[in-house]
This record gives C-alpha cells, structure tokens and sequence, in this order.
C-alpha cells in the first residue's frame, strides 16, 4: 500500500530465495525479526514490512543490509500474527483487508519496539525504515515520535491527515517516477507543502524511470539497467541514517563500497551478486569478517 486510497502493486518486481542472517524473537505482543552488526552498536533501524508481511525474504535482506553497516535491525510483525497480503487474494477486497492493518494504528506495536531496542538492545539513536506500507508508517513515525532520530520512507504517503506536513524528524523520501500507484502530482504536492510548513530537514527524491517496489523488490543481480537506481537509492538510505543518527566516518571504505560489498556478504549461501572469487567472499566467516569491517569504522 502506497496510500490509503489506492491498491499497490508490490508483487512487481522480484521476490528474493533468501534466508536471512538474524533470528526471529518475541517482542511483547508480536513477533520480529531481529539482526544485529557484528562489533557493539547503540544504533537501530526499525524496518518496517509492505503489505507482504515481516517474512518476506526482500525485507529481512534489508535489514541483514543495514545490519551490516552498523545497526541493529528489528523487523516486527506490525499485522501481529494476521494473515499478511498475498499476489493470489482478490485486489476487490483489499481495502476490507486493510481495515484492520491501518500503517497509522501501530502505536502499540512501535511502543513495545522501542522499549525492546532501548531495555535489551541498548539502543540509544533510534530510525524507521519502511517499504510501501512500510513507507507510509515510517511517515506516520516521523510525525508522531521525535524520538525516532531519522526516517527513510519509500514509495509511502500519508494523505488523510490534516498534520502530514508536520514532521518531528529528519524524513528522507524516495519515489519512482513510473510508480502508477503515487502519481508525480502527489509527490509534488508533498514536496511542496513540506517546504511551506516543515521545520525538520526532509529531501523527496524521484528516481527516473522507476516503478513501485524497485529498492526492495527489484534484485540488482538480474535487473542490470536498475542496478544503479537500486544501489543508489540504498546508498541514500544509508547515508540519511549515518547524518542524523551520529554514525562515525567509515575509515577505508566509502559508503557505496561497502553497500555493494555488503549486498555480496547477505547473499552468501543463497544467491551471490557477485563473484566471490573476485572480491574474496568464499564462506559464511569471510562474509562475518566483511561484516565486522563495515560496521567498526573500518579497523
């Protein structure tokens, strides 16, 4: 869902053959998924699923991403144990679907979150990640809880409420510019109504010649002409995160090798995208070394 009026269509695109490198744990309530960097981090993302549900491989790939530059990922189950949507349900009953899955009715589940990273994790600079449905939360976050120190809301919008424009943290948006479900209108609306009455730092960014779904649904292994949208787009995330949650400078590595380099370790064992050989991942432990190396300033 990229608004609250219109179906999305976030089966475009490719749904990823990839296991994962965290664990799922029991957070109060609900369940997530939980990955954390390999050296000790006071920083953590919340990763927030699209309509497909917190086990959707594409998702759990990027938050083993930004495990691997540094934050503890948690990707709750914010339908809290209902039935995520699924490419086979009829798109007439989507919104009936929707009535009890609202991206702005997850309070509880973002209060549990946050008590869990801040209590059990140590977290102290806390962000908001999320995809689609996710996107629209994540702006929802960022209109509600200043303690979330950044968000990076994609293909998400928030149109129903009267204080949309309002945000309380520093929102990085990012859009397609061929997603059919968020026209360009929209987002010029947002982009301009965000510089009449935001206060907080924000940047709308509109990738030409994107669709829906292509940051988290599109593998840059076999989508050769997406493949700089794609790491780019990712890139900025991280880079938005790094700014406002007071990450150190890497030393060694610039932030676009290592997401590439990254992007090769999350897929060993599964589908690599890269040759190992040619950048030396051969195993599970080289991929843990990179991982070490990434998150630790480069030491």
């Amino acid at each position: 869902m990229a608004n609250e009026a219109k179906p999305c269509p976030c089966d475009i695109g490719d749904r990823m053959d990839y296991g994962g490198l965290g664990e799922e744990v029991q957070i109060e309530h609900t369940k997530a998924y939980v990955v954390k960097p390999s050296s000790e981090s006071d920083k953590a993302i919340i990763v927030i699923q699209d309509i497909y549900g917190w086990e959707l491989p594409n998702t759990r790939y990027m938050a083993d991403m930004l495990a691997a530059n540094g934050y503890i990922a948690v990707c709750p189950d914010f339908y809290v144990g209902k039935e995520p949507w699924s490419p086979s349900h009829d798109w007439s009953t989507f919104q009936e679907w929707l009535e009890d899955r609202k991206p702005t009715n997850i309070n509880k589940e973002v209060d549990a979150v946050l008590s869990y990273l801040k209590d059990q994790c140590g977290a102290k600079h806390i962000g908001a990640v999320g995809f689609c449905w996710g996107g629209v939360a994540t702006h929802y976050l960022a209109l509600q809880y200043p303690e979330v120190k950044a968000g990076v809301s994609v293909y998400g919008i928030i149109r129903e409420r009267e204080d949309r424009y309002e945000l309380k943290s520093p929102t990085l948006f990012i859009f397609g510019e061929k997603d059919e479900v968020i026209p360009l209108d929209q987002v010029s609306v947002l982009e301009a109504k965000l510089k009449e009455k935001c206060t907080v730092d924000y940047q709308v960014k509109i990738f030409p010649g994107q669709t829906h779904g292509f940051v988290h649904r599109k593998r840059e292994d076999i989508n050769p002409t997406d493949k700089h949208s794609i790491q780019e787009a990712r890139t900025d995330m991280l880079n938005w995160l790094n700014k406002y949650m007071q990450s150190m400078p890497r030393k060694g590595l610039d932030s676009l090798t290592c997401l590439a380099l990254t992007s090769a370790m999350v897929w060993i064992g599964f589908s690599p995208l890269f040759s190992a050989s040619a950048i030396g991942i051969t195993s599970r432990a080289s991929a843990n070394a990179l991982m070490a190396y990434c998150s630790n300033d480069g030491h």
